[in-house]
């Protein structure tokens, strides 16, 4: 087995094996997909250029049942039952019927690394590329029959996209400390020109941010209004590129979950349920074949297929994305105010939801269990 590296320095130690499984990225769906795999007894490495839970990507919210369900409330930090939306001539409350939380990452990762198998270890390696299923990383090739790519937007072992000419929006946020009651959605030009901005409250800090459906449109600068609207200051700058398309969910005997699969909603940019759900069915695919009940090429067709079975909700979503900035103010401000009445709100975020319910998820191991795993982990 490989040593763990330090983190960071010029003295690094060399990672070459085989395995049954090689997970290239820790974040949500990369953890989801080890989760699945953790009654199985397989040799699984997970490979990141960033420890477990150490470099946020998001805003970090989720619909609260699917943290519940995946074991996570401890990472809850605030919880909302309601939407505040702003148009140029109309704000109105949003009732969800349903309720989303805000989330401590690190706190998070922490719980669901803690749920992995036995057999699952990490290293802190940097994924250049692959050759069949031989992966290269900056600390030398790893091996493995199954391999999962969870890299996020580049799709670091399929085919390469780069932005703007790709399908992908664009965000930035910042992090000050604060506090607040809603979370509040911007639709308006003034805000951004085609896209929406938001502030999203996690107890002692709220997440403000920008999102662009066009990525040749700057964020930094709205960002920073928005900020200073808010009366607070643009502290703790992240940002990030986001798919707003599907792609192939397999290429070339590799499994892509997450964003590198496009796996991030249009319109929303929601993109960690999605993370879960579908890292939930790439580790079922995978837990078949290592348990003998299904072949390589039978899985990545399975898995192919359950992606590309969501195709018709993906785009209906995307048209929304680009109706959305078509719309004058008028129409903004009709469409807030209808959706400030329970029926149409449960009825459209109902089916929003459903995209991928919370009912996808396994139930979470024991508390005993993962309490033990993570006080080892971070004791390591």
């Amino acid at each position: 087995m490989p040593v763990r590296a330090t983190k960071r320095g010029a003295e690094r130690t060399p990672l070459s094996a085989d395995f049954d499984v090689v997970i290239c990225g820790a974040s949500f769906a990369g953890l989801a997909v080890a989760r699945e795999l953790r009654s199985t007894g397989a040799r699984v490495l997970m490979l990141d250029r960033y420890e477990v839970g150490e470099r946020q990507t998001s805003a970090c919210a989720a619909p609260t049942d699917w943290l519940r369900n995946l074991g996570l409330e401890a990472s809850i930090l605030q919880t909302f039952g309601s939407l505040l939306c702003h148009t140029p001539r109309a704000s109105a409350r949003w009732p969800l019927g349903w309720s989303f939380s805000t989330f401590d990452y690190r706190v998070l990762c922490d719980l669901l690394w803690a749920q992995r198998g036995d057999g699952t270890a990490f290293e802190t390696a940097t994924v250049h590329g692959r050759t069949g299923t031989l992966v290269h990383t900056d600390r030398g090739d790893v091996r493995a029959p199954l391999v999962v790519d969870a890299l996020g937007w580049k799709r670091v072992l399929g085919a390469h996209v780069q932005p703007p000419e790709a399908r992908l929006s664009r965000g930035l946020e910042v992090h000050p400390g604060g506090t607040g009651d809603d979370l509040e959605l911007w639709i308006d030009k003034r805000v951004i020109r085609a896209g929406y901005g938001w502030a999203f409250p996690a107890r002692d800090e709220v997440r403000i941010g920008i999102g662009s459906f066009e990525p040749r449109n700057h964020v930094k600068d709205p960002t920073v209004r928005l900020a200073a609207e808010a009366g607070l200051p643009p502290d703790g700058y992240q940002g990030n590129w986001i798919p707003h398309e599907l792609r192939p969910a397999t290429e070339d005997g590799i499994f892509f979950v997450g964003d590198s699969a496009g796996h991030c909603l249009p319109l929303t940019a929601e993109g960690i349920r999605t993370a879960f759900h579908f890292g939930i069915a790439c580790g079922r695919e995978l837990r078949a074949v290592l348990e003998g009940r299904r072949d390589r090429a039978a899985a990545l067709a399975r898995y192919q297929a359950f992606s590309a079975a969501h195709g018709w909700k993906y785009e209906c979503m995307l048209q929304v994305q680009h109706a959305i900035p078509k719309l004058r103010p008028l129409a903004l401000a009709a469409m807030a105010t209808t959706f400030r009445h329970g029926g149409p709100a449960h009825w459209a975020f109902g089916h929003y939801l459903r995209i991928a319910p919370p009912e996808s998820a396994l139930p979470a191991p024991p508390a005993a269990l993962v309490a033990s795993r993570r006080a080892a982990a971070m004791a390591a």
